[in-house]
């Protein structure tokens, strides 16, 4: 069965013929029942009447609905090529202004939708380069090492230190994998964390266990000042592991026979957390990059370290509802102050 498709034109054409129909026959009927071509003349003045008005109406809409179309045609196209058109309809009550205002949010949420698309490529880019560039180097030397005591004949003393430096490499990427692996679980929120209200003393506690070693071997003398009384709300565990990441880079940085000062406070608003030392310190041009994920200064790539600590610190800190900050000048050694909202 063939669909009959109805446009304006054709929906003009069946009432002005019917129109016509019924006109005519008033007018014969009326002047078969009068007799009368007075009042035959007044049906047909009317008839005009009708007629221009209908057809007034209908050029009327039209032209609203063309102009309709040209504003919807423009905004879609505008969609398309991602720089929608602004509004031209003002009439805030009007039925163009209320489909063209909702044409406007969803242009805003598809334009909204495609940058967080763009920027998680981006971002996942930056991690393959970044995680490609720091496997990179462990791999490059574990195949050189592979390669020297497969195709070398060498004394026993030196296998064990070629063993030994493998595995030194080894212990890079797993601790890389390690880094990559809580950076994902962090971003992704699978790490649900279990704040509550306990003391800050024990969480700075554990985060001091884990540098003390490395500190004796350097004689750097680590004082703390920490009220045991102090308690906040916080996750001991990867609070922990921010703090330990900071005082981590302290050791790291802080030349032989050195100090590092740590020093802990309640403030009105917020507990914080002072970790200063006296190594090289950090030009202020660089205090905004060095929490981005691999970031390393220049000057320090012989030293061990793949620069995702400071990163999964501020990440930690920020979803406990803290901030980090840093005060350093080149030459003057670096504090890094830890905000963590106080009860």
């Amino acid at each position: 069965m063939k669909k009959v498709k109805f446009s304006i034109n054709r929906i003009c054409a069946v009432i002005s013929t019917l129109l016509a129909f019924l006109f005519a026959a008033a007018a014969a009927f009326l002047y078969l029942l009068t007799d009368n071509s007075a009042a035959v003349y007044a049906i047909l003045f009317l008839a005009v009447l009708v007629y221009a008005g209908i057809f007034s109406f209908i050029a009327i809409v039209r032209k609203k609905l063309t102009a309709f179309s040209d504003m919807l045609c423009r905004q879609l196209d505008g969609m398309i090529q991602g720089n929608a058109a602004d509004l031209e309809f003002a009439e805030e009550e009007s039925l163009f202004y209320k489909i063209s205002h909702r044409l406007s949010r969803l242009y805003d949420i598809m334009r909204a939708n495609r940058q967080s698309i763009a920027r998680e490529r981006e971002d996942l880019q930056e991690l393959i380069s970044d995680v490609s560039h720091q496997v990179k180097t462990p791999i490059a030397n574990l195949k050189m090492i592979a390669t020297t005591l497969l195709e070398r004949d060498i004394q026993r003393q030196k296998q064990r230190e070629f063993l030994s430096a493998m595995g030194g490499q080894l212990d890079k990427l797993d601790f890389l994998m390690q880094a990559l692996i809580k950076t994902s679980r962090l971003e992704t929120g699978i790490i649900s964390l279990e704040k509550k209200k306990q003391p800050i003393y024990d969480t700075l506690a554990s985060a001091l266990g884990g540098i003390l070693l490395n500190a004796e071997k350097k004689n750097i003398e680590v004082l703390v000042h920490c009220p045991e009384s102090i308690e906040v709300t916080h996750d001991k565990k990867w609070t922990g592991e921010a703090l330990f990441n900071i005082l981590d880079n302290a050791v790291k940085y802080t030349p032989e026979g050195g100090k590092i000062r740590v020093n802990a406070e309640k403030l009105e608003m917020y507990l914080k957390i002072d970790i200063s030392d006296n190594g090289k310190g950090i030009p202020e041009k660089h205090h905004a990059e060095i929490f981005k994920r691999f970031y390393r200064e220049s000057e320090v790539h012989d030293m061990d370290g793949i620069g995702i600590g400071l990163y999964l610190t501020r990440e930690i800190i920020t979803m406990q509802s803290g901030y980090v900050k840093v005060t350093s000048s080149s030459q003057m050694g670096a504090t890094f102050s830890v905000f963590l909202p106080a009860d």
